[in-house]
């Protein structure tokens, strides 16, 4: 697979995806993430991608045209499908882990990031495909949520994790919140990891796992547990002491 970041910040978004399990995910390739300043794309000497907003208004805005001639020397026209451009926006749909896993089964994702107080409408209009917020909430430029986004994504690749189970047993990948987990000691400021996870009786810590994922979605985030469909099984563990 393929990603592209179309950056006012190319240096920001490398010195994050050339690190840890994605860093080494790229070196193996595993996937190719590259990362173009939409700056190259200026047409001016100073290098100038926005301007003011018609109707008046705080901030900058920027401009259609740098955005789009980035965007097209990506692929050629010609011989190449459209890639998939998600806009980074927090006007868009939240992330979901459905989504994400939905994203990564695609042959090249495009993502772009906005900064000042956005990008013209016009070239929303004209070539994104999807917009994807990270939250309810307003950063100062889309890097940091197209970081989110593409870290996402690498991780369900094939070969970027050393096994399907080091995502498949994560929160949300299943619709539950993950059980808590313990490492050494067995005992630290007077608190112990649970008798079961020491016991060596697989079935037991499996019974265990699954009852925590269900008692935790259903306490921290009961509009994911009404969601789920319990089996006779999960409904006997939540009634068990």
């Amino acid at each position: 697979m393929r990603i592209d970041i179309m950056t006012l910040f190319p240096e920001m978004c490398e010195a994050v995806l050339g690190e840890s399990i994605i860093g080494r995910a790229r070196k193996a390739e595993k996937v190719k993430v590259v990362c173009t300043n939409i700056r190259d794309y200026s047409g001016n000497k100073h290098n100038k991608v926005d301007d003011s907003p018609y109707g008046g208004g705080m901030g900058m805005i920027m401009s259609a045209q740098p955005i789009y001639d980035c965007y097209k020397s990506l692929y050629n026209e010609e011989n190449e499908e459209k890639p998939h451009l998600i806009y980074m926006s927090p006007k868009g749909e939240n992330l979901t882990q459905k989504r994400v896993v939905e994203l990564s089964k695609l042959d090249r994702v495009v993502i772009l990031c906005g900064h000042y107080e956005g990008i013209d409408e016009r070239v929303i209009e004209e070539i994104v495909d999807e917009e994807i917020s990270i939250g309810d909430y307003v950063l100062t430029g889309g890097e940091l949520p197209a970081l989110v986004l593409a870290d996402s994504i690498c991780r369900m690749l094939p070969g970027v994790l050393s096994d399907d189970l080091c995502f498949e047993e994560e929160s949300h990948f299943s619709g539950l919140l993950e059980h808590p987990q313990y490492t050494r000691p067995a005992s630290w400021k007077d608190r112990e990891v649970p008798a079961v996870l020491l016991s060596g009786n697989h079935a037991e810590i499996e019974k265990w796992k699954r009852k925590q994922s269900l008692l935790i979605t259903k306490n921290r985030r009961p509009e994911m547990f009404g969601k789920i469909k319990l089996d006779k099984k999960d409904i006997k563990l939540l009634n068990d002491d």
